[in-house]
């Protein structure tokens, strides 16, 4: 046990604590080279921008303490579209023609295997934000900071149905719509098979093609199946377009769930309110009371605010990507190696401390724990409602 708490304190420090102490002077030589695709173009784009802004602080952050090595990062970003296909070829030429000495991985999990394919190619290591399907993930030196566990098409769906038991008015019909986008299928159908299990009635499944613009007919379809529960496969903004729809045949579902929607958008938009979703971090304590997240929170809402962000604070996507490059540097840190095998081993056999909490590596296709949480659209904000020991001072979930 002594020696598990050493690994892990080792470990926190490894990932960096954005000190606040005087900026070392980098050694002499070439930069340490990060490549990376986003979809900064696309229909994944509005949650893509919230990636890169991450990415741009950590790595000015870390080259303000000496870099890596010694060295200063240059982080290499390609637009990779919100198409797999694209981020495929742009990864190719990350490590072939940039040579990039470490790859970081892109936003939604299309890209993220297709990515995944190109590391495995040349036996390099690849630290990712939101992978979506464990069961996809077989290469041995692939490592998500998206930790919704080895099983989520279970644990995420338990999870959202625990909270609304504990609710004042528990959801007994469910109405579960989804796009074909691959991680939020799966998660779906996981849904649809534990809503069987724990009792409640399923009044309506649809499905619809990733890109698709037209919600009426669809929103037409939960007003009529009257659904207490509706749950949405969404990702970006397909959630703030289904709703706008319900809203123009004046409807408004009792609930609705959202998996991954674009965060500002959701937040902030008049017809979300009450929105439910999945975090692994929001901007209100206990989160915040680690002071790593509250520099960075900080820095976040000054540099969201100065680039026109229609939701400035810090939730589960800064935080999957803030907590991607805590694992990078961790790793190259505890190894003082850019050697992508010394580093993923390393990252197996240890845990990391990060801002969503301990991180492991040691579950099925190198996923850990399922630290997934429900929040809620409150007063234009997104506050963890679910587990209680998580929930924002004073928060519970409405209706």
């Amino acid at each position: 046990m002594k020696s598990l708490k050493r690994i892990v304190a080792m470990a926190a420090v490894a990932a960096g604590c954005l000190s606040l102490a005087a900026s070392p002077v980098l050694a002499q030589g070439a930069p340490v080279r990060v490549g990376s695709t986003l979809a900064l173009t696309g229909p994944l784009s509005a949650t893509a921008l919230v990636h890169k802004l991450v990415g741009e602080i950590y790595v000015e952050d870390l080259n303000s303490r000496g870099g890596l090595l010694g060295r200063k990062v240059e982080w290499i970003v390609k637009d990779d579209q919100s198409k797999p296909d694209v981020a495929r070829t742009l990864y190719e030429q990350l490590v072939t023609s940039d040579k990039v000495d470490l790859l970081m991985g892109p936003y939604a999990t299309g890209a993220i295997l297709s990515a995944i394919g190109v590391a495995q190619r040349y036996n390099k290591m690849l630290i990712h934000h939101t992978m979506g399907v464990p069961s996809l993930a077989k290469y041995d030196m692939h490592f998500p900071a998206w930790s919704l566990g080895p099983d989520p098409g279970t644990t995420v769906p338990n999870t959202l149905f625990d909270a609304l038991a504990a609710s004042p008015k528990p959801p007994k019909t469910i109405a579960i719509v989804t796009s074909k986008f691959p991680s939020l299928h799966f998660l779906s159908l996981g849904a649809r098979e534990v809503a069987k299990k724990r009792g409640l009635q399923e009044v309506l499944f649809l499905e619809w093609e990733f890109g698709n613009r037209d919600f009426g007919p669809i929103a037409a379809r939960v007003k009529d199946a009257k659904p207490d529960l509706v749950f949405v496969g969404d990702i970006g903004l397909e959630g703030n377009m289904l709703l706008e729809a319900m809203k123009k045949l004046d409807y408004e579902p009792p609930l609705h769930f959202h998996l991954y929607p674009a965060p500002g958008p959701m937040a902030t938009s008049p017809e979300t309110k009450n929105a439910l979703s999945v975090t692994i971090f929001e901007e209100h304590a206990p989160f915040t009371n680690d002071p790593v997240a509250a520099k960075f929170v900080k820095t976040y809402n000054e540099r969201a605010k100065a680039a026109g962000f229609p939701y400035t604070k810090v939730e589960v996507q800064a935080a999957a990507s803030f907590t991607a490059w805590q694992l990078l540097e961790a790793s190259v840190v505890a190894t003082k190696s850019l050697d992508d095998k010394k580093m993923a081993d390393w990252l197996k056999a240890n845990q990391v401390k990060t801002i969503q909490g301990t991180l492991r590596f040691d579950k099925g296709n190198n996923f850990g724990d399922d630290l997934m949480r429900i929040k809620q659209v409150q007063n234009g904000n997104w506050v963890t409602v679910w587990p209680k020991e998580w929930a924002a001072p004073g928060a519970t979930l409405k209706q």
